[in-house]
């Protein structure tokens, strides 16, 4: 990220990515997904089944329950797409880091041995 107290104390900004941290939060999310995936759903039957149950029983929690269902799966599979996502890209963000420093420190090793030409 850039430190704008380095460009005001240094006259240049650097950037910097610390490819240890984008791993770190890309795992958690990574993480996380599988736990929603396995723990997040383990209620999702026996609520259904609950509220088709009620509704039978003509009870008006029934309904009421068949949305709390419906808003909970809708919720779990926002954050499963979002860590799913966060995840992705931080692999992708490191990978193109990585790739851009190596391009960048070739160009630098091509500048200097032209430079040495000029000696």
């Amino acid at each position: 990220m850039a430190d704008p107290e380095a460009g005001a104390h240094h006259g240049a900004t650097e950037l910097k990515v610390n490819t240890d941290e984008l791993g770190a939060v890309g795992h958690d999310a990574y993480v996380l997904h599988g736990r929603l995936t396995r723990d997040g759903d383990h209620a999702r039957a026996s609520t259904y089944d609950a509220a088709i149950a009620l509704m039978n029983g003509n009870f008006t929690s029934g309904a009421e329950l068949l949305k709390v269902h419906d808003r909970w799966n809708s919720q779990l599979r926002t954050l499963l797409d979002a860590c799913a996502q966060i995840s992705n890209h931080l692999d992708h963000s490191k990978a193109a880091h990585a790739k851009d420093d190596a391009d960048i420190g070739g160009n630098l090793t091509a500048v200097s041995k032209i430079s040495e030409y000029f000696k």
